[in-house]
């Protein structure tokens, strides 16, 4: 696997200032901490990784926000109405 680099991630990001690109990995890597699954194959630790997403343009500060949602099906938000009635047996 080719290594990854910041300058790979600048590039993706479509900037120059790696404050900006640090602030996008911590907010990707707390996604990870909450259960959100890899967006690319391999076997590195979470940083690595999330580098190769945002490497990838997988992740990018558009769609940060959206990822968990996008992951889950987009059904975060329950609806009224949505919710199923289930028989309970008494104790």
């Amino acid at each position: 696997m080719a290594r990854i680099t910041c300058e790979d991630c600048l590039a993706q990001i479509g900037d120059d200032n790696r404050f900006n690109l640090i602030h996008l990995t911590v907010k990707r890597v707390k996604q990870h901490r909450q259960g959100e699954p890899f967006l690319v194959e391999g076997k590195n630790k979470e940083i690595v990784m999330t580098l190769r997403e945002i490497a990838a343009g997988k992740v990018t500060f558009e769609n940060i926000d959206i990822l968990p949602d996008l992951m889950d099906g987009g059904d975060s938000g329950a609806v009224e109405g949505d919710v199923k009635e289930v028989d309970t047996v008494p104790a």
